[in-house]
């Protein structure tokens, strides 16, 4: 066990609001810091080479929500009248993250957009614009918006089973899981809510907020404790021993 304190890349969640940026990205980190970790910013401005030191100096990877969607060219498709503008400095600075979590085994906890940019960076697919009964976009004051299943072959909701309630701020979400990546969560109209990849790699991702209900809800908590207990856990491994994308 390693006793320092492990260091968490968290790129900008925006290359083109600020506010935004402002607003959210501390939230992230006072969640990882809450469990002795320290909360590294990545902006998207710099260089690749740049993002590659930062990041080095990590033991793990949370990728952020966003008001971009990601490109649907990366999967396949045109976008559709209701897709968000796609952030390409934010795409590329994911990409070399993602790649750096899967090459190193570094532990990776992908939130709202960034389990979007997971999934499709696993070769996975994204249903565009969801039109269901349910309200996915209700938005950041509405701390209980719907219920969610939970599966009993889940590693890190096995205390949550069978359901439990989260927070909903997204229009998209996973149409299709990436490769390895298996659904541990699902929305009452069937709506991919969460994903996982089994094994000793810790790689989760939540399509809700669990940053805004850190302070009072168990299950963020959980799920934040679990990801910076994973970094502190962390140790760099030969490249031929890394595990393949």
């Amino acid at each position: 066990m390693n006793d320092q304190a492990p260091r968490i890349a968290i790129p900008e969640p925006t290359s083109t609001e600020p506010d935004y940026n402002q607003r959210s990205w501390p939230q992230y980190a006072r969640a990882v810091e809450a469990g002795g970790a320290i909360a590294v910013p990545v902006p998207l401005s710099e260089s690749p080479a740049t993002v590659a030191k930062l990041v080095a100096s990590c033991s793990g990877v949370l990728l952020p929500g966003s008001p971009a969607d990601v490109n649907p060219q990366k999967y396949g498709q045109e976008p559709v009248p209701e897709c968000a503008p796609a952030d390409a400095a934010r795409e590329a600075v994911d990409e070399l993250l993602l790649q750096d979590a899967f090459n190193l085994h570094k532990p990776l906890l992908c939130i709202c957009y960034g389990t979007q940019s997971l999934n499709v960076w696993k070769g996975g697919m994204l249903e565009q614009h969801l039109t269901t009964r349910i309200n996915h976009e209700a938005g950041r004051e509405i701390i209980e918006a719907h219920s969610v299943s939970i599966p009993e072959t889940t590693e890190h909701f096995k205390a949550f089973i069978p359901s439990m309630t989260v927070n909903s701020s997204h229009h998209q979400a996973i149409s299709t899981p990436g490769d390895g990546l298996e659904v541990v969560a699902t929305a009452p109209d069937g709506t991919i809510e969460a994903v996982e990849q089994p094994g000793d790699h810790f790689v989760l991702g939540v399509q809700w907020h669990p940053e805004r209900t850190f302070a009072l809800d168990p299950t963020s908590q959980a799920i934040f404790r679990d990801f910076v207990g994973a970094a502190r856990s962390w140790k760099p491994r030969k490249i031929r021993e890394s595990v393949a994308r």
